[in-house]
């Protein structure tokens, strides 16, 4: 699957770099994990339809009720259709300098960063749709007058939010500039339990597979493959033992595409079928 760089494709001349930028993203079919690298923070004001990212170490969903604040980064994008037969969201990216020139005007101390969080979670309320309907209106203006009027909305918007979400929204802000790098050790492991394929992984630590996997041996000293297909039928046995639920209702959710792959792997390690694991 192809890398897309955002906000590269989106704008008209390829030797602009701008450092606030709007684009209105519609689409009318569904992506499912697009690789996506994104170059810029970024504001994504949902409209219509339903929203998916994973993250190196996380992942979030949202509704149209919702926005999200994202960090740049190379993240995994799935974006569905709701009842309607378009899926429609507002972005808005800043740059860097943008953010530092804010939080230096704006912000007397900062924050002391002990978690590093790639995204912040915005639930839409009258001020946000006022605002999105402000920005569509702008971008009808003149280029340069487009520019200035930016500028004094993204301000804007930053000093509703902080007031709305007070110290937590601006410790977040603090860490977009902070360049730190969290363990592959702690990636890894929160990715156990999902159904992300290693090259999806890979790519969310920024890395080619064979990069990826030679890190990878380092630090666990066996292969990605072995260990995670481990560490899934483990958590697979643990969770048939609670009862609630069959071999065919989790096996997708533990990366195998069909009952039987996942049946032959369980005996493998644990010497009996899933259908035969007892409940606790």
């Amino acid at each position: 699957m192809p890398i897309e760089n955002i906000p590269e494709i989106f704008i008209k001349d390829k030797n602009e770099r701008p450092d606030l930028f709007v684009y209105d993203f519609k689409m009318t079919n569904d992506v499912v994990r697009s690789k996506v690298n994104l170059g810029m923070n970024m504001f994504s004001f949902l409209q219509i339809g339903k929203k998916q990212v994973h993250f190196a170490g996380t992942s979030v969903a949202v509704n149209k009720d919702q926005s999200l604040l994202l960090k740049k980064g190379n993240w995994l994008w799935t974006e569905l259709l709701d009842i309607d037969a378009t899926y429609y969201c507002k972005l808005l990216f800043f740059s860097e300098n943008t953010l530092k020139d804010f939080l230096e005007k704006h912000t007397k101390n900062k924050q002391i960063v002990k978690d590093e969080m790639p995204y912040f979670i915005i639930r839409n309320d009258t001020y946000i749709t006022s605002y999105l309907n402000s920005l569509s209106t702008i971008s009808e203006a003149p280029a340069v007058l487009t520019k200035n009027l930016l500028a004094v909305k993204f301000e804007e918007l930053m000093l509703y939010l902080i007031h709305k979400y007070g110290r937590d929204f601006e410790t977040y802000l603090q860490s977009l500039i902070v360049n730190k790098t969290s363990p592959l050790k702690k990636m890894i492991e929160s990715k156990v339990h999902s159904n992300l394929k290693l090259e999806e992984i890979a790519f969310l630590c920024n890395m080619s597979l064979s990069t990826f996997k030679r890190h990878f041996m380092n630090e666990f000293n066996v292969s990605p493959g072995k260990w995670l297909q481990d560490q899934r039928l483990q958590k697979a046995k643990e969770t048939l033992e609670q009862g609630d639920l069959k071999p065919s209702d989790i096996y997708l959710d533990f990366g195998y595409n069909n009952l039987s792959n996942f049946s032959i792997a369980f005996k493998n390690k644990f010497g009996f079928n899933p259908s035969e694991v007892t409940t606790s």
